[in-house]
């Protein structure tokens, strides 16, 4: 096994949902296919870079696409959040939702020199074009969620859409999971309107206040919001989670045109935060 491959026990898992077609022309091993899209998300280098054990290359990366479009990325996230969940291992305690920004290589922007980036995930941020990550993780801060925009977006705007993504499948008739105990958030999802959709839910939140909230909370004779700092102090797994996407290369700077194949190597990403560590190699940044 290869630095970048999947283990034999990680092929065991998600291997029967790459299984190849009973019909038609041999095709290419699924898991050196595999194994070569991770090579390509740890190290962020072109396609046409891939080693020769992978090759060809065009082949990799059409595959990623075709797996992409007929949904089996999503397919192999929620399998294997299914499986954890029926362990006992997600832990629906406590939700974070946060987001981080990824810094857009000059070739993701193509030819494109005016007007907006519409459909791309692409903005203008602090100098640069970027793109922003938001996501939902558990109390063990693996990821359950997320959803990319442009770097310029507010993260109050994609809190409902990255909660409404939330929906683990359990076993029998019963319904998905999708309401966590708690959420907690920095101030950038403090609105009445995000408080407002989690009393709707009955899920009790930790977001911390903005200063213009609290001072017109005082001027009204309102009562402030209590926080609990021990619970707040939960969120260091957002930064843990984010640290640990980040290692692969080609997630920490985007380098790829299209927002959907981006999400791809997203979803990716967070499919291997899922995999126990002796089912998955750790990147690395060698």
């Amino acid at each position: 096994m290869r630095r970048h491959g999947v283990t034999d026990r990680a092929w065991g898992v998600i291997g029967p949902l790459l299984a190849p077609p009973r019909t038609g022309r041999p095709v290419r091993d699924r898991r050196q296919v595999l194994d070569g899209i991770l090579w390509k998300l740890s190290t962020g280098a072109a396609w046409r870079d891939l080693p020769e054990r992978y090759r060809p290359w065009k082949t990799v990366c059409e595959r990623i696409r075709r797996w992409l479009a007929d949904g089996t990325w999503d397919r192999l996230l929620a399998h294997v959040q299914q499986h954890s969940d029926a362990v006992g291992e997600v832990d629906w305690s406590i939700v974070c939702v946060d987001s981080t920004i990824v810094r857009a290589h000059q070739h993701a922007a193509g030819a494109r020199k005016r007007g907006a980036w519409t459909g791309e995930a692409l903005g203008r941020f602090r100098g640069g074009l970027s793109t922003k990550i938001h996501l939902a993780r558990d109390g063990q801060g693996r990821p359950l969620a997320f959803t990319i925009t442009g770097g310029n977006v507010n993260d109050c705007t994609q809190f409902e859409p990255v909660m409404a993504r939330i929906a683990i499948k359990r076993s029998g008739p019963k319904r998905p999971r999708t309401r966590p105990d708690r959420v907690a958030g920095d101030k950038g999802c403090s609105s009445r309107t995000i408080r407002a959709y989690l009393r709707r839910r009955g899920i009790a939140c930790t977001i911390p206040e903005r200063i213009d909230q609290i001072s017109g909370r005082r001027r009204r004779g309102e009562t402030l919001c209590h926080l609990d700092r021990t619970v707040y102090r939960r969120r260091n797994v957002v930064e843990r989670c984010f640290n640990r996407l980040k290692q692969h290369k080609a997630l920490a700077t985007r380098y790829d045109k299209r927002a959907r194949h981006y999400k791809a190597l997203a979803t990716l990403a967070c499919l291997r935060l899922w995999l126990p560590t002796d089912m998955a190699d750790t990147p690395s940044n060698g």
